[in-house]
């Protein structure tokens, strides 16, 4: 009996998700991914002064290094990537759900994104969310970052230990935290109220922040699923504001006021 196209379908996606591999590069990405033992390790190719520079993470990873030229550098990434003479294969990080990553800690607070699609951007988020304390960012399967080595190369090393979830659906996801006890706010140059008002007297609750692409902004089903909607108290206006700086402000905003 021949299987229906939605099953075929769905098998093939397990099977080229099963087989997707990543090409992190640059010194300090391919180094915290060596040492995190949670990242599945495939392949490594330095030159010799990376490899000098990287003698004791790679022992650490137990991998074997391939030696490469720095003027013939044959990892298969952009040409253009500095790369810094290191290159390392790796199997996408699985953090697992939301529960698990979003609760437990005294005030969670997690960063939700709405098609946001560049990587720079998506680094830049991670590594502010691991400074400032967020339990995890969350992103969408479709029409958001995945992990690429742009995106860990910006993270600096955050891509390795700050949970970075991706959902089928982001207003699901927002459900979810609603049923949990966060209290979601979304970002929103256009609205009434500021982060520190919607705050006031709620700082000790679970907060979620979710921010929409630079231009569009959230979408609608994205505004309609929020608690409330809200904007940053600045001179300016919310539009002017890159995405990973207003998400660094708005978490800084959400913790401290």
């Amino acid at each position: 009996m021949k299987k229906p196209k939605w099953v075929v379908e769905k098998e093939q996606a397990r099977k080229a998700a099963a087989s997707e591999t990543v090409w992190l590069f640059g010194l300090h990405a391919v180094r915290d991914a060596l040492m995190n033992p949670k990242r599945q390790k495939l392949r490594l190719i330095v030159t010799r002064n990376a490899r000098d520079k990287l003698t004791e993470a790679i022992a650490i990873a137990g991998i074997d290094a391939e030696m490469a030229d720095p003027r013939k550098f044959t990892a298969p990434i952009d040409p253009a990537s500095v790369h810094q003479g290191a290159a390392l294969e790796v199997k996408p990080l699985d953090w697992g759900g939301l529960a698990e990553n979003c609760i437990g800690q005294e005030t969670p607070r997690v960063l939700l994104l709405d098609r946001v699609t560049d990587p720079h951007n998506v680094g830049a988020i991670l590594r502010s969310a691991e400074v400032l304390g967020a339990s995890a960012v969350i992103g969408t399967r479709h029409h958001s970052a995945p992990e690429t080595g742009a995106l860990a190369k910006t993270a600096s090393g955050a891509l390795e230990r700050q949970p970075y979830l991706r959902v089928r659906n982001l207003a699901d996801a927002i459900v979810e935290l609603q049923e949990m006890g966060f209290f979601v706010l979304g970002l929103d140059g256009e609205a009434e109220q500021t982060i520190e008002a919607a705050l006031e007297g709620k700082r000790d609750l679970p907060v979620a922040l979710v921010l929409g692409a630079e231009g569009p902004g959230l979408r609608q089903k994205t505004k309609e699923t929020v608690d409330q909607l809200v904007k940053i108290d600045a001179a300016g206006g919310f539009g002017s504001l890159n995405v990973s700086n207003a998400a660094a402000i708005s978490l800084y905003t959400s913790l401290n006021g």
